[in-house]
């Protein structure tokens, strides 16, 4: 499903948004293809949060679990454990959405009529 602009020179596909709505459902902005609304921008913004945290998270599971000295004290409780394994989630379910998006984003060739885009709308508008 590819959306065409009124001067039909430029297409645009639905942009999987870094976030959800208030029922956990996905949102998308469909625009004119550039890129560069106000929405667009925010959205990259988000994303560059999102992945600069999960960076983040994972230096800090790096040190929680003594890769990073490359020991293990065994110190780390099990509260801990489970409290990192939970924002690992939330950080991987963050970067599988943005690199969803991405990906939908790539340009398909002329005359490939499988497009991977129209798959995963038609899957997430069915949920």
């Amino acid at each position: 499903m590819i959306y065409q602009s009124h001067d039909a020179t430029t297409v645009s596909r639905p942009r999987l948004l870094p976030w959800s709505n208030l029922d956990g459902k996905p949102c998308y902005l469909v625009g004119d293809g550039s890129g560069i609304s106000h929405l667009s921008l925010v959205a990259d913004n988000v994303e560059s949060v999102q992945l600069d945290m999960a960076e983040k998270l994972l230096d800090h599971a790096a040190d929680l679990l003594g890769e990073s000295e490359g020991k293990d004290d065994g110190k780390t409780t099990a509260h801990q454990l489970r409290f990192l394994a939970a924002r690992l989630v939330e950080a991987l379910h963050d970067v599988h959405r943005i690199a969803r998006s991405r990906g939908a984003r790539l340009p398909v060739p002329d005359g490939d009529d499988d497009d991977p885009a129209d798959a995963e709308l038609q899957t997430s508008a069915g949920q």
